[in-house]
């Protein structure tokens, strides 16, 4: 199989991992190499840093091979799909290549499980290792890591790489246990736990030597199994306070032909991924718990996002006053988010906030209404029922005006 049918091959299976992402990645300098460049191909996805830049990553597998047999896996020992594998000097004169052309600023690399989880992860860093000392790569590289492998391993990775992710792939240990037998929920926990030990040690010593500066990250997959959001959310809130992990991402299973009746034949909705990331990023920014977004088990609402959800469940905290409130509740009011939240609370140290300041942010008017006073606003109907609220915001938000405002 030539190169360019290997990457065909690899980039398609690279693409059910989700935990693809270059946020908290420091910017390298490298005279020629700035990868300023992006374009579209075989094996190039695109990412955004913190600072709004989208930049694009080669994305392959080192090789779809594995002798594990996870159910939910597309690469799975017992699957029939195409076969190949890239040799560390062709995963290294890609990458290469393509950051001479400006096509990608970095590398996501993953792979399955050849040989043995040592084997494995000893071919990942050498990659890794020949980027940073050979061909003196400034680009950005994110290394999936083998839970199973040698922590030695584990450890030089992060010298090489700018992020390592640990997949735990499944929310419960009985989960693992069924679907994905030859992996341990321990063993991966410990991968994450040698991996926050390193980074708190180069917190500490921040003139050592580098490891992994943007972090650690985990995928979970959506619908594989019976897990409800609620579980899910409660891992993930686990994974961020325990590891303190950069990143959990979501997948959404997607069976493929012949998939085991281990696993569903139906993908689930992608809307319900959506709402998770949502509800992650309030459980990560916006100071709120698992438990608040989802008290009882069960899945999040699909027909309105996990805030107003809270907002409809919480009436007794609306309509704030946001020349009263403090910032952390205005964060919570729908249709605010926490750089207006800020913007709010600056500008009231000068004078009362007006509603037509609030257009002036963007804030999202139509979805704020029934949540908030200002100096010359109150809604009409504060006591409208969260029933009505919801079918009104959820099915027509543009359409239906419950509450006209009231000039002071």
């Amino acid at each position: 199989m030539d190169l360019a049918a290997k990457l065909e091959v690899l980039a398609d299976a690279a693409k059910y991992d989700a935990s693809c992402a270059s946020s908290g990645a420091p910017r390298r300098a490298s005279i020629g190499k700035d990868g300023l460049g992006a374009t579209t191909g075989v094996g190039i996805c695109h990412s955004y840093t913190p600072d709004g830049r989208c930049i694009s990553l080669l994305k392959i597998l080192l090789t779809n091979f594995c002798i594990y047999d996870c159910q939910y896996c597309v690469n799975r020992r017992s699957s029939n799909v195409p076969r190949a594998r890239f040799s560390v000097e062709e995963v290294v004169r890609l990458t290469t290549d393509f950051y001479l052309r400006n096509y990608i600023d970095g590398l996501f690399l993953s792979s399955g499980i050849i040989q043995s989880p040592d084997y494995t992860m000893e071919q990942l860093v050498e990659i890794a290792r020949r980027l940073r000392e050979v061909h003196q790569f400034r680009g950005y590289i994110h290394l999936k890591t083998i839970p199973d492998a040698d922590p030695k391993l584990i450890e030089l990775a992060g010298r090489y790489a700018d992020r390592l992710s640990v997949n735990i792939e499944l929310p419960t240990a009985d989960s693992v246990e069924r679907l994905a037998p030859e992996k341990k929920v321990h063993t991966i926990k410990l991968a994450m736990a040698s991996i926050r030990h390193r980074l708190d040690e180069k917190k500490a010593e921040p003139r050592g030597p580098k490891f992994a500066p943007a972090g650690q990250s985990t995928q979970m997959i959506v619908g594989a199994d019976q897990t409800d959001d609620s579980t899910i959310l409660a891992t993930a809130e686990t994974l961020y306070s325990s590891y303190k992990l950069k990143r959990v991402y979501y997948s959404a299973f997607s069976p493929i032909p012949q998939s085991p009746k281990s696993v569903p034949l139906k993908p689930p909705p992608m809307l319900r991924e959506h709402r998770l990331y949502q509800a992650d990023f309030l459980v990560r920014s916006y100071g709120f718990q698992a438990q608040e977004l989802l008290p009882t088990t069960g899945n999040l609402a699909l027909d309105i996002d996990p805030k107003l959800a809270w907002a409809l469940a919480h009436r007794e905290h609306f309509p704030m006053d946001i020349n009263k409130a403090d910032k952390s509740m205005i964060a919570r009011i729908p249709g605010i988010g926490l750089r207006n939240a800020d913007r709010i609370v600056h500008l009231r140290m000068s004078r009362r906030v007006r509603y037509a300041d609030l257009a002036r942010m963007r804030c999202s008017m139509e979805k704020l209404k029934p949540f908030i006073i200002t100096a010359d606003y109150r809604p009409t109907r504060d006591t409208t029922p969260s029933d009505v609220l919801r079918r009104a915001m959820a099915e027509q938000p543009t359409q239906m005006n419950l509450f006209p405002a009231l000039q002071a």
